[in-house]
């Protein structure tokens, strides 16, 4: 199974599939997590932000997943993933398995929280495509998903039980 998280930059992506990891590990399940800002880092496209660099970026990662899916009971994967031709051509290769988690939040949670401090440096003119923020780089919301839940008004306990509850049919 794939379990897709996706949502703009600051959302908790990372943080609800880094504890539902583990949960499902703690439960004996063979899990691995993918993470877009280490995967981008370990293909050297950290700076690259075009939305050409970011397609090809989420398709390495569909391929990565579809590489090794028979070795593993579940892989998290928390990435951006800002268009819904990547997270549609996911769909399409692991059908059933594919379960599409938006995570969601406001913009304006987003900027106070800035864990990364994209969204300051996005207005100071440093980063200029910054997904969800530059015109050339939208996020355009999941027209499907799966589950939703908006971190502006959800604990990441509480998501992690309803992402959970989704992955085990609880």
């Amino acid at each position: 199974m794939i379990i897709w998280f996706t949502g703009m930059s600051g959302s908790g992506k990372s943080t609800i599939a880094e504890r539902v990891e583990k949960k499902l590990a703690d439960d004996g399940y063979s899990v691995h997590h993918v993470d877009g800002d280490r995967f981008r880092a370990k293909a050297g496209t950290t700076n690259q932000f075009s939305r050409e660099a970011i397609l090809e970026n989420n398709y390495k990662i569909i391929d990565y997943c579809e590489s090794i899916k028979n070795d593993y009971d579940i892989i998290v994967v928390a990435v951006i993933s800002p268009f819904q031709e990547t997270r549609d051509k996911a769909r399409e290769i692991f059908v059933e398995d594919y379960k599409e988690i938006f995570i969601d939040c406001p913009i304006e949670v987003l900027i106070r929280r800035d864990t990364k401090n994209l969204y300051s440096k996005a207005k100071a003119g440093e980063i200029s495509n910054l997904i969800g923020v530059s015109p050339n780089t939208p996020y355009e919301r999941p027209q499907d998903p799966d589950l939703v839940i908006d971190t502006s008004k959800t604990t990441v306990a509480e998501a992690v039980e309803k992402v959970y509850n989704l992955i085990t049919n609880v």
